[in-house]
Parts: C-alpha cells; structure tokens; sequence
C-alpha cells in the first residue's frame, strides 16, 4: 500500500462537482443562462421532489488557521441583522421567478460559523424563508455548530424550526494541534453540546475530525477517536486536512510545512482511524464518512441513494439545490453559478436587486453523462455504461487511463461495469480523474488541488 500511496498521491480534485470550478466555462456563462436553467430545473422538479438551500453564514470570532472556507472574522455581532436581511432579499429575488411555492426538503446552515448568529436571528433567517415557500413532509434540515458558542437556545429555537441534524467541528483533542489550528475547545465542551443536542430531540449528531494536521500523531488521532466514542455521535467525518496556503493565504500559514504529517505517515492516520471507526460499529460511507446503520446516511448507501453535492454527501438529492449567502454555489443540475465573495459586495448587489452570482458553468450533454459516472463512483464505488442515457463518448480512452490502475488492483472492469474494491477506496478521486475530460484537456497546475490521499 506504501507503494501505491507514493504513486498515486498526486494533486486532484474532490469532486463535489463536475466540471470541477476551476473548469468552469465562465466565458460563456452569463445569469440569464443560468436562470433560465434555474427555472426549468425548478419546474422539474419543486413538486416532484422538492429543492434544497445552502445558507452560507460566514461570520467567526476567530481565525482557525486549518480551515479554507469563505469566512469574515469579527466580533462585531451587529453585523447579523444586515446579513439575514440580505439573505431573505435574495431569496426573494428567486422566488419573484417562479409561479408556484417551493417546497423545501433540505436546508443546510454552513459557514463560517452558522452559531455566530443568535436564536433570535436564525429563528428570522427560517421563518422568513417559509413566508413563501412549502415545508416538505420529508424535510431534513441540517447546520454546523461550533461547540464553543453554539448555546441550548440555538439548539432549542433551530429544533422547533424542523432541524434535527447538527454537524460539530472537533478536529483533534490534542492541545498541541489545537494551539496550531488556533481551535482550543475541550472535550468536555463538546460532550455539552451534544447532550444537549440529544436531549432536545436532535436524531442525527456528527462530530467533525481532520487528520494530517500539525503535529498531529498516531497517538493523537487514537486519543481523539477513544473520547468520540464516549460521546457516539450519529456520523463521523473524517476529512483529510487540505493544505491548500495558496488559495487562502496567510489563514494556512499558522505553522510550518515541516509540521505537517506527510505520505504514508499521514495515510496511516486515516487507516487507524477506519479501522477504530470499524470496531465503534461505524460503517465507511463514500469518501470521508462513516455512519452508525441507524443513520439515514447508512441507510441512503444500502439503498443506493447517497447523493454528493458542494455541502458534501447527503442521504437526499434533489435535483435543485440553490446557494444564498456571500461565496455560495448554486446547483441547478443543469448548471452550477456561484456568488460573489465578499460580504460587502454581496449585500450590495443584492439591495440592488441583481442577483449576486459572478460565475459559473452550463453543462452541456457529455457533461452531464461525465457528471453521473463520477457521481456513481464517488458514492457508490461502480458505474456502468450499458444503457445509452450512460454510454460515454471515447470510452476506450477513458479506459485506457485506467489501466495502471486495473494493473495495481485498484479498479475493475467487466462487461460495461466498473467497480472500485473495498481496498481501493482511497484511491477514488484518482479513478474518478480517468473520466474528467476537462481535467485532460488542460492539466492543472500543480497547486490548483489538494492532494488525492
């Protein structure tokens, strides 16, 4: 396995879409083209299925330095008000485009730090966004907590709203990696909030853990996963760390290169962690999740309706998924538009009445048939191209950059159907690599991506 690491640990993309952003075609996207794929997507699908919204709530009180979101550092909490207004504006601006009420099956608050925000607001940001729109009856309404200020009251007020899924972000329990990461938060903090979670009803609980960070160890890793277990989260993320400086900035800089776990040490991380992950009773989900068989997360595998998308996996897909808030990406499935950057800049498009995207990508027809492959291996480890909607253009050229790894064991392929092994998982986003044309049409640079393992 040392082997194959080495070989094949080369930077690629993570693939929450395809085209992957930096492939966007954003010359000959426009908002009237992505509106217009933003309404018949719509149409399709709000009373079949219903559609999901991202709210990105991008405020923090502090910089942790391991984290490569779009965020605003501020303890100025007078900025919330504004924000959510803003929010419900844009909202609106899309809602003027449709002759019927979306129903609404998944709500997702991310950030930032959606816990920033007070009960008061976020209860505004929920009841304002249903003054026109439909609850689902299947509704799963998820946030991200940050444990050190997420309150009762918030956990409270965002239940009785429809919420019953909450994501902490733990990282490591190790002091040294913390002070690194400047995200100190103890343990029993995190065993506060979700207890509490617990208590007022939430039925999914995930605890967020990040290996291949500063100083981290084996040690470390093991120590962290054995106080998880205390607490038995619903979910496990187990996110390989993304040192990715040069997107970010000095926000990555808080340590030295040197310090990081590198190769087969930090691979090792990852494959402590599975195997404990394994011994809770947890089971591998896609790439990075593991879930209890009684989360819905488990239960969308087994019955092949695990769906990824820019807020991760999910055990729903709806067809359209629409981004409010500064830096969020829409998803229209037949076209991806994101907003602009910087909340200055958003409030102010948006208070004009534009909607606030500033690029983005229409797929065309072998987009969307490159999409599905990536999506199938991504969540199920196989795809197949026997019916025509899934036979791929040049598919023995495809193939053909599989064949090192059908050589190495990390792929097969029989009769149109290709599955990865249990053993080869690590190595998906390497798969998935064959069959991105984009990514072969123009090789990226090499700090374009994060690593694949």
């Amino acid at each position: 396995m040392t082997s194959l690491i080495q070989k094949y640990n080369i930077p690629g993309p993570r693939y929450t879409s395809y085209p992957t952003v930096p492939y966007w075609d954003n010359e000959t996207f426009s908002e009237e083209k992505w509106l217009s794929t933003f309404k018949k997507s719509f149409k399709e699908s709000n009373q079949k299925e219903g559609i999901s919204l991202y709210i990105h709530l991008p405020y923090c009180e502090s910089l942790c330095t391991f984290c490569a979101c779009h965020k605003h550092i501020t303890k100025r909490h007078e900025v919330e008000e504004p924000y959510i207004d803003t929010v419900l504006k844009e909202w609106q601006l899309y809602v003027n485009l449709v002759d019927e009420a979306p129903i609404i099956k998944e709500i997702h608050l991310g950030g930032g730090t959606p816990t920033f925000f007070s009960e008061k607001e976020l209860k505004r940001l929920i009841e304002g966004l249903f003054k026109k729109a439909i609850k689902h009856p299947n509704h799963e309404f998820s946030f991200e907590g940050h444990p050190n200020n997420t309150t009762k009251e918030q956990l409270q007020t965002l239940f009785d709203l429809g919420f019953t899924r909450v994501s902490y972000g733990v990282q490591d329990y190790n002091l040294k990696v913390q002070e690194a990461i400047h995200r100190i938060q103890p343990f029993e903090k995190v065993a506060e909030v979700t207890q509490w979670a617990r208590e007022i009803g939430y039925t999914s609980i995930s605890h967020d853990l990040v290996f291949g960070l500063p100083f981290q160890s084996k040690e470390n890793v093991i120590h962290t996963i054995n106080k998880t277990k205390e607490l038995q989260p619903d979910r496990i993320s187990f996110y390989s760390y993304a040192h990715v400086p040069w997107v970010k900035g000095v926000g990555q800089r808080g340590f030295n290169e040197k310090d990081l776990p590198k190769n087969e040490e930090k691979r090792e991380l990852y494959e402590i962690g599975k195997q404990l992950f394994a011994e809770m009773g947890y089971v591998e989900i896609g790439m990075d999740h593991f879930a209890l068989r009684s989360d819905t997360l488990y239960k969308a595998t087994e019955n092949k309706t695990l769906h990824r998308n820019f807020m991760g996996y999910t055990a729903n897909k709806t067809q359209l998924m629409i981004g409010l808030g500064m830096s969020s990406i829409s998803d229209s499935w037949y076209g991806f538009a994101q907003n602009v950057k910087t909340v200055k800049e958003y409030e102010a498009l948006v208070n004009s009445g534009k909607i606030p995207v500033f690029r983005g990508h229409i797929l065309s027809e072998e987009d969307l048939t490159i999409r599905k492959h990536i999506l199938n291996i991504m969540c199920h480890f196989e795809t197949s191209w026997k019916s025509p909607e899934l036979e791929i253009s040049e598919v023995d050229n495809h193939i053909s950059k599989l064949e090192e790894m059908i050589t190495d064991g990390l792929v097969t392929i029989n009769q149109k159907e290709l599955k990865v092994p249990e053993m080869a998982r690590p190595f998906v986003r390497n798969i998935c690599m064959a069959f991105d044309k984009k990514l072969h049409q123009k090789q990226p640079e090499t700090k374009l991506f994060s690593m694949t393992i």
